[in-house]
């Protein structure tokens, strides 16, 4: 299933084309690469010279922005009660991943529908916060927020206060993800969700190595561990290329046998819809498992 995240108003992808897109975040156009959109560009698209920063990638490696006019170094975007800032980095992202609103409406949707249930939830992974922020406004009674990063733990926080969550139960760690989930099942905690973004290839803050199709599986049995016997729901994202949805969907299948007369599993593409065309642009895929109620 391809799930399109079309109910924005702070963001549009306004066109794509040619190994690139052209962006609208809250009225600041920007035009990064994208691998993924390989058809052409609609060149009588004027919007694509007017583009407010460009960034160019370098043969060395990592890239640089080239800013057309003036730019506050932030801003913020916001999604329903959700508001989150935007910054430019010197990896050719912007604290945010838009598509995965079609997940965050989805983690929201359980939540508040099982919000007496005093539901813990852990987000490894977790980045700046989109999901952190919306499973606790959607009444999630704890959330934890793992990452091994600091600047994006600091970041995390600051979408928190822009969100106006500050009263609400999150705890932020910088810890590599899979020591903090065994250090937790010792500890005797579960969680009633679970969430992770893993990346293809990283370091932990102390050096851990990881390579997604060696350590993914690990995580999940981990993770598994710690998920609670009344578990609510059980997400993966991946921006992994050369991983198809088939392969996560079948990893989740295997691995949630345990768990199969109390949930399904259902994985498939996430996306982007472009402006004023019949198009999508593909964002990687995901894995979930569902309680049945």
């Amino acid at each position: 299933m391809i799930l399109t995240a079309d109910n924005w108003r702070d963001y549009t992808c306004l066109d794509a084309g040619d190994g690139e897109k052209l962006e609208q975040w809250n009225g600041i156009v920007l035009r990064r690469p994208d691998p993924q959109a390989i058809w052409p560009k609609d060149e009588k698209n004027r919007q694509w010279s007017k583009a407010d920063a460009i960034y160019h990638r370098s043969s060395k490696g990592g890239g640089e922005w080239e800013y057309r006019k003036s730019l506050p170094e932030s801003w913020t975007v916001s999604y329903r009660d959700l508001t989150f800032k935007v910054s430019p980095t010197g990896f050719k992202h912007t604290g945010l991943f838009p598509e995965q609103a079609v997940n965050w409406d989805w983690m929201s949707g359980l939540i508040s529908a099982h919000a007496d249930e005093n539901l813990r939830i852990l987000n490894l992974f977790a980045y700046t916060g989109g999901a952190t922020m919306a499973c606790s406004a959607a009444g999630a009674a704890e959330v934890v927020h793992v990452d091994a990063s600091k600047g994006m733990v600091a970041w995390a926080k600051e979408n928190r206060d822009l969100s106006h969550l500050e009263d609400h139960t999150i705890r932020f760690i910088v810890d590599d993800c899979l020591k903090f989930v065994e250090r937790e099942k010792r500890r005797g905690r579960t969680y009633h969700g679970i969430l992770m973004d893993p990346p293809s290839y990283g370091r932990g803050p102390n050096g851990e190595l990881w390579k997604f199709e060696k350590e993914l599986p690990k995580l999940i049995q981990a993770s598994l561990d710690i998920f609670d016997n009344n578990g609510l729901f059980f997400l993966i994202n991946s921006y992994t290329t050369g991983f198809s949805s088939i392969v996560l969907e079948d990893l989740m299948v295997t691995m949630f046998e345990d768990r199969s007369d109390r949930g399904n599993v259902s994985a498939g593409e996430v996306a982007l819809p472009i402006e004023h065309k019949n198009l999508r642009l593909p964002c990687g895929i995901y894995g979930r498992w569902e309680r049945n109620d």
